[in-house]
């Protein structure tokens, strides 16, 4: 796996070093955990959007979609 640099804010990594030691745990299990629960929420906007989209195209009621069809 190939490394990723990133920085932080002096902000962040004062939190996360007081969190760190509050919650007696690893700076990068809670990143870790963080990470994860942004993953989820994000998969989570994301299928709604996409359901959104979805019926964005599909909202026209039976009328409105054979309006001006002669059948």
């Amino acid at each position: 796996m190939s490394d990723i640099n990133f920085e932080l804010k002096s902000d962040t990594i004062e939190n996360l070093m007081s969190f760190s030691d509050i919650l007696q745990k690893d700076i990068n299990t809670i990143l870790e955990e963080a990470l994860e629960e942004y993953f989820v929420s994000e998969q989570e906007r994301l299928l709604e959007k996409n359901q959104s989209d979805e019926n964005a195209m599909t909202n026209l009621d039976f009328d409105e979609f054979w309006e001006g069809v002669d059948v």
